[in-house]
């Protein structure tokens, strides 16, 4: 997606310890990170837009959550050690749960639309 300007999970090639994560794991598992273009109002913009996924920092659930780290896991370090970590404000976090992944990847695009046009 167009919108998308940098996805983090080891199990893709383009993951800069793609290598090393397939020695170490039989997979990559369900959590993911992202950054949009147009960093925080576009990260919330799309939080708001998705339907499926509940926006919440635990990663206990059965269910897709999702989350601005920056906003409520890190929310109590400063931007600046946010920043030294790599992690900035707009990144979008979402540990995938049991919905049927076509039903998620309908729902995503959805949202990435109407951040898109907004």
């Amino acid at each position: 997606q167009p919108q998308v300007r940098v996805v983090n999970y080891p199990g893709l090639k383009s993951h800069p310890h793609h290598d090393w994560a397939r020695r170490l794991f039989s997979g990559c598992g369900g959590v993911l990170s992202f950054e949009l273009e147009g960093g925080v109002p576009a990260a919330e913009r799309l939080i708001e837009a998705v339907d499926l996924p509940i926006s919440a920092p635990s990663l206990g659930g059965v269910e897709c959550l999702i989350t601005r780290p920056a906003a409520t896991s890190h929310k109590a370090m400063t931007a600046a050690q946010r920043e030294e970590i790599g992690l900035s404000d707009g990144l979008v976090r979402v540990a995938v749960g049991i919905e049927a992944a076509e039903d998620l990847c309908d729902d995503f695009a959805q949202a990435l639309e109407r951040v898109r046009t907004a």
